[in-house]
């Protein structure tokens, strides 16, 4: 997640994997081709970081997408978010789920019954 950016370094924060909650500093990069077809020297200097984009539930609805990650770190889930949520991805093996660190592989999916009586 970027924290702040900066114009020759980006200062982002790991969301994810052995170093979850780290500050870390992606510097700005100069790319030279190896090869050219023009009698001068091309350099592109840029970012190393990949475009990504988020969405809330509600506005995925009807949506597919390739990848989907969903954090479910504290469950903030209505009834029926959760499946419109995993439903998104084309495949199953495309889809990842963020627990928290003290979940047992679970998270609550809330159900209100005074709306299914109506």
């Amino acid at each position: 997640m970027v924290v702040r950016c900066g114009a020759r370094v980006i200062e982002a924060q790991i969301l994810t994997g052995d170093k979850f909650d780290n500050l870390v500093f992606i510097p700005r990069i100069s790319l030279t081709p190896s090869s050219s077809e023009f009698p001068f020297e091309m350099t592109r200097r840029q970012f190393p970081v990949k475009l990504a984009y988020a969405m809330t539930i509600n506005k995925s609805q009807g949506q597919s997408v390739k990848f989907v990650g969903v954090d479910l770190r504290t469950p903030v889930f209505s009834h029926g978010q959760l499946y419109v949520a995993l439903s998104r991805c084309t495949s199953g093996d495309l889809t990842s789920v963020l627990l928290s660190s003290d979940a047992s592989n679970s998270t609550t999916n809330i159900v209100y019954p005074e709306v299914l009586l109506q």
